[in-house]
């Protein structure tokens, strides 16, 4: 049996026209939905840097206008046309272009493809869910690339790098809860507390970062989770120790890559690309998991705070300033 569910939807939309782009709160007929099997009602969303951009209007993220940003959203299922999910499922939602291409995470209501759920792990619950987000989970990612690649404790120290980032802070965390010894790098020292708290063994500044000089530097990382990109990620890919290996999932610092093959060719340096967009079902599931077991609710209270669905763009700004550090989790309704 189906879940009655409202007419309408309240929805973060972001509108653009002669005088740019702008968000604004709107009440919507469900028939402003996309198309998608599964019908969702959303409780929380997150706010990542690539909603940041959204939701300010800056250009390269929203495809079309309007459109209701929030990459992420958790909830429970409403109705499956496909049958694959049952009324009042819990599930997660990340990454397949939602709040891109398609309306996102910033509503009460939203629809998805089945094959795009997650179910959310036993144990958990949708704050949780959306404190870890696409940031956490991206950065698990990160972590199970690594590993796969063959770093393990006592290899060598583990780089993070935009450390207070929300990628970055999760990142921390992840490898020192696996036994690693984590550096995390930040242009904030004010930040070296909650760094350390969430595990890091040491803290450096952005310009204690090798600066690209050579092709080659001193090797000193076993492997690195970049979250930056441009002169800080050529600077830790010519410092990788042989064998070792970067796990590339941002571009905070820039989108170019100026280096050369010789990491690659002379000392066998892996340079992983993780894509949290359209991971496949398997590997999400893998990592939703782990991430249930390595990331309690408990762990992450200090390094999440939650703020209703109004306050996002307000938000936006911040957190395109460098002003919000960890997580921060959108009550919906």
């Amino acid at each position: 049996m189906t879940q009655a569910t409202p007419d309408t939807y309240r929805a973060l939309r972001v509108l653009k026209d002669d005088q740019g782009s702008r968000a604004e709160l709107q009440t919507l007929p469900l028939s402003a939905l996309p198309d998608g099997d599964v019908l969702l009602a959303v409780t929380h969303s997150s706010l990542n840097y690539k909603d940041g951009l959204a939701v300010s209007g800056r250009p390269g993220v929203l495809r079309t206008h309007p459109m209701t940003p929030g990459i992420d959203l958790a909830g429970t299922v409403i109705e499956d046309a496909s049958g694959r999910w049952q009324p009042g499922d819990a599930v997660i939602l990340t990454g397949w272009g939602i709040g891109e291409r398609q309306d996102g995470g910033y509503a009460t209501r939203a629809r998805a493809r089945p094959g795009w759920l997650v179910a959310q792990p036993a144990g958990t619950d949708a704050h949780w869910a959306m404190s870890v987000g696409t940031a956490g989970f991206t950065a698990m990612l990160a972590v199970m690339a690594l590993e796969d690649h063959g770093l393990t404790p006592g290899s060598g120290e583990v780089l993070v790098t935009g450390a207070a980032g929300g990628v970055g802070s999760t990142a921390v965390a992840l490898l020192a809860r696996a036994g690693h010894t984590v550096v995390a790098s930040t242009g904030r020292p004010q930040e070296e507390a909650y760094l350390r708290d969430l595990g890091a063994a040491r803290i450096i500044g952005r310009d204690e970062l090798p600066a690209l000089s050579r092709p080659l530097e001193k090797e000193r990382w076993a492997g690195v989770v970049d979250t930056v990109g441009g002169a800080t990620l050529a600077g830790a890919y010519a410092s990788t120790r042989t064998h070792g290996s970067l796990a590339v999932c941002g571009l905070a610092g820039g989108h170019d890559l100026n280096a050369t093959v010789f990491p690659l060719i002379l000392r066998g340096v892996n340079l992983l690309g993780i894509d949290s967009v359209t991971c496949p079902p398997a590997r999400r599931e893998a990592a939703w998991a782990r991430l249930a077991r390595d990331l309690p609710a408990a762990r992450l209270e200090a390094v999440t705070q939650t703020r209703p669905l109004p306050d996002v763009p307000a938000l936006a700004a911040e957190i395109l300033a460098g002003r919000v550090r960890g997580r921060t989790v959108i009550e919906i309704g």
